[in-house]
């Protein structure tokens, strides 16, 4: 895939991604405790990067609904809450189990509801509004935060119990 810079399409690529995880969480065939790792860190990584380097930008321009902004930011913390009720069930060792499969869709429910609401409103208002440079710009932002959360960690069950507590 040709590198990008821009946080619209970043964003995507992250998301399509987490449906790539899901597919793996969901199947017998797969380390799902592996795919549920990654998907952790890349949950928190991703969702802590656009609420310190996009949301607070892409609220600065009157064509992007404020609402739609802060209301992402509500829908971040219903799929951190629902990823920490699946985490709790993998670190008891239930991965598989019938309680891993209704976390696991709760999860992904709360997770895919958010990012296709984020893609038609937020991602398109940015992608009409936003001038390309400054979609860049936002992506060397998103990126560098990103990468931070996932060097530190971010996806451990203490810290997404820490975020959920907060």
């Amino acid at each position: 895939m040709a590198e990008t810079r821009d946080v619209v399409e970043l964003i995507l690529r992250d998301h399509r991604r987490m449906e790539d995880l899901f597919r793996l969480m969901r199947s017998v065939e797969a380390d799902r405790a592996a795919a549920l790792r990654e998907f952790a860190d890349l949950l928190i990584a991703h969702a802590r990067a656009e609420e310190a380097e996009v949301y607070p930008a892409l609220k600065r321009y009157k064509k992007i609904d404020d609402e739609e902004v802060e209301h992402g930011e509500e829908e971040h913390e219903e799929g951190n809450k629902a990823l920490l009720e699946l985490l709790e069930v993998g670190e008891a060792g239930e991965v598989g189990s019938e309680e891993w499969d209704e976390k696991l869709e709760a999860l992904v429910e709360a997770v895919t509801h958010h990012a296709d609401e984020e893609e038609r409103t937020i991602l398109n208002g940015a992608r009409e509004n936003v001038a390309t440079e400054r979609r860049e710009e936002l992506g060397e932002a998103f990126l560098a935060e990103r990468g931070r959360q996932l060097k530190a960690g971010c996806g451990t069950l203490e810290n997404v119990r820490a975020l959920v507590g907060s």
